[in-house]
């Protein structure tokens, strides 16, 4: 690959990113632009453009951009439509965070002129993949530039000598090896390393950031309604919200009653086992309510075709595939499930848990009458399960009988 001549970096301002921001200056005499995106991690961004300005970055290349509301409007949001969990779990919560920050390196580079992006993915996770397949997906031409799979830095001594060598500023707390390390959004929180490498071992308290343990939350239950159309949020106890509002506040509900916890051993992308620790305090109660609102107002046969995409697509946003045709193909088939997803959930949180205790909806489905253990007044006629059941029984009494006339 050619040196680059213009690159933009994907830059949060702590001490990596700052040390590949003067990497790429000294080891291709390259400009640099810097992209940081606010995705409501809880961080000051300004500290990063001062960064930038004294890593002599031009004012007119430092981008820093609140995308909170297109963040879980066009990427969480579409993902809940298909109740996605990798593994049967993992809200994907880092997931699905970089095709957003990708596309807008890609734009970036498009009106800066830039012919190259970078990022800061080590060579042994999910998110080079992510950010890479995404990016090659928007621009085929656009090279990419991975530092940690490039440069001789391989130890954290070694990233302190160069930043003391080329006056990066290092916080003290970073002069030791940190004892994990954060990725962080509006829709969680993911802790990895050092002190959770042993997946024997439980996970200190301290790791949790955005939830307190369940047994210190409060002893009396609190009841929300949350209300639907065509499978997304669109309020909470009746006030109308925007989505990035909507999650924000869900997750102030589950941080209050420790919602949201996982201590999950995932199979990465690139093969190796990894352990995390993952909070995602208002998408796991936005989960259980929208399951809620889809079991009143979604057809069995849908819902359970739906239910065995769930794996595959949940899978294309963890191996970095949410620009793909099939990604595609499966979200418009999600997309026409939730047409008459719409309606209102009571959930209860306590202790930990987030459970629906009522749903309600026009579009509902439910006919009490034809449930009912009382008189249904003719709603439905007991006497046609018979033949339902003889018919299905057919096949099976078949094989029944030739196991039967076999075994004598």
């Amino acid at each position: 690959m050619s040196a680059p001549k213009k690159v933009v970096l994907a830059y949060s301002g702590g001490l990596d990113t700052s040390i590949i921001l003067k990497w790429l200056q000294t080891e291709y005499g390259c400009e640099v632009v810097t992209f940081t995106a606010d995705l409501g991690q809880g961080e000051e961004l300004e500290p990063a453009r001062q960064k930038a300005e004294l890593l002599g970055i031009k004012p007119e290349n430092i981008y820093i951009e609140d995308i909170r509301e297109e963040f879980v409007r066009d990427f969480v949001f579409p993902m809940f439509r298909a109740n996605a969990q990798y593994e049967g779990l993992y809200l994907l919560g880092t997931s699905i965070a970089r095709p957003l920050i990708s596309k807008r390196l890609v734009e970036i580079a498009e009106a800066t002129g830039a012919d190259a992006v970078a990022h800061g993915a080590t060579g042994k996770g999910n998110d080079q993949v992510r950010f890479e397949l995404a990016a090659y997906a928007l621009n085929p031409d656009i090279k990419v530039i991975a530092p940690w799979r490039e440069w001789d830095l391989t130890s954290r001594t070694k990233l302190l000598e160069f930043a003391e060598a080329n006056q990066i500023p290092i916080a003290k707390d970073k002069r030791g090896e940190a004892p994990f390390s954060v990725d962080a959004n509006l829709l969680h929180t993911s802790s990895e390393g050092k002190v959770l490498e042993d997946p024997a071992d439980m996970a200190p308290d301290y790791v949790y950031q955005r939830t307190v343990h369940p047994e210190d939350a409060p002893n009396e239950p609190e009841f929300i309604e949350i209300g639907f159309e065509k499978g997304d949020a669109v309020s909470i106890n009746g006030e109308a919200m925007s989505p990035a509002t909507i999650l924000t506040k869900l997750n102030e509900y589950g941080g209050k009653h420790g919602i949201g916890r996982l201590d999950l051993v995932e199979g990465r992308f690139v093969g190796m086992k990894s352990r995390g620790i993952y909070e995602t305090p208002g998408g796991t109660i936005l989960l259980e309510a929208h399951r809620g609102i889809e079991s009143i107002t979604m057809d069995r046969g849908a819902m359970h075709l739906k239910d065995q995409l769930m794996p595959q697509y949940a899978e294309l946003i963890y191996n970095g595939f949410w620009y793909s045709p099939e990604r595609e193909m499966l979200q418009a088939a999600i997309d026409k499930s939730q047409e008459h997803v719409t309606g209102t959930v009571r959930v209860k949180l306590y202790k930990g848990l987030a459970s629906t205790v009522g749903r309600w909806s026009d579009h509902s489905l439910y006919s009490e009458e034809h449930v009912t253990f009382e008189d249904d007044a003719g709603a439905y006629d007991q006497k046609d399960a018979a033949g339902f059941i003889q018919l299905n029984a057919l096949r099976l009494k078949l094989l029944a009988a030739r196991d039967k006339r076999l075994s004598k």
